[in-house]
């Protein structure tokens, strides 16, 4: 089993955000925790990558096509680091 801990403002971000990708993330967080990050490379609708940059060593998932959970990985804990839920900058 893994470790998910939010950053302190996720609750009040998540006021914010549309239902549909509240639910999303509700899954997102339930595969992590029965499952490990690994898991998500066998759901492409979650497009997982590795982000480049000043976000080097985080990682982001899709919740909508708009959306996003950035996030990082402790492994020597298990613990998954959940950083913000934004919405995606073109």
């Amino acid at each position: 089993m893994w470790r998910i801990h939010e950053h302190r403002d996720i609750s009040k971000n998540c006021r914010k955000i549309p239902l549909q990708v509240i639910k999303k993330y509700e899954l997102w967080k339930d595969l992590i925790f029965r499952h490990g990050p690994s898991i998500l490379k066998e759901f492409s609708g979650f497009h997982d990558e590795k982000l480049k940059g000043e976000r080097k060593g985080q990682r982001s998932s899709r919740l909508s096509s708009q959306y996003r959970v950035i996030y990082s990985i402790e492994e020597d804990i298990i613990t998954v680091y959940v950083l913000e839920i934004t919405p995606y900058q073109y």
